[in-house]
């Protein structure tokens, strides 16, 4: 890939430099993905939900650490790694982390209405998946993915996921 974010930006950072680092930096996110991360969080923050980053860049290094403890599924860092991928946490009464899977189902709706695909469901709600990451949204469909880590594709920050999946036929939210 050249040209674009993730080579400009994120290959760049001091974030990659510091791989073992949890970064909730959103400066780290791409910049059509953060707009639409930041229109996502005002929206449910308008609804009553306050939601706080927990991370948007990962390194290869943090996934395998995360992997290795068991708090994720994906032994491969993904969309983390490229700036098109954030983890928002869910806080009740303002101090208290809620893990709970039920408690974020909101986030399909707004991720509908923000044009981002929610890691429940993937986009493709109805299709058959290994698992679902509650708090996890990201910029980019599953069919994309492939094209992106393989640097052969990388979205535009005027990308519209949700208008790419109907282009190409799937089925989705």
């Amino acid at each position: 890939m050249s040209g674009n974010f993730y080579t400009d930006v994120i290959l760049k950072s001091a974030w990659a430099r510091n791989p073992s680092a949890v970064c909730k930096d959103i400066a780290m996110l791409e910049p059509g993905t953060r707009a639409k991360v930041q229109a996502f969080i005002a929206d449910a923050k308008s609804l009553g939900h306050d939601l706080r980053v927990l991370e948007t860049y990962r390194s290869q290094a943090r996934q395998s650490q995360l992997y290795g403890a068991g708090r994720t599924q994906l032994a491969k860092v993904g969309c983390h790694g490229f700036g098109v991928a954030a983890d928002l946490g869910l806080f009740i009464d303002g101090t208290k982390y809620d893990p709970r899977g039920q408690d974020y189902l909101f986030f399909q709706a707004l991720c509908v209405k923000h044009k981002l695909i929610s890691g429940i469901g993937w986009g493709t709600p109805h299709a058959a998946h290994t698992f679902n990451d509650y708090d996890h949204v990201q910029n980019v469909p599953i069919f994309r993915q492939d094209d992106l880590f393989a640097g052969r594709w990388y979205p535009s920050p005027d990308y519209d996921p949700l208008e790419d999946m109907i282009k190409r036929g799937v089925k989705g939210m």
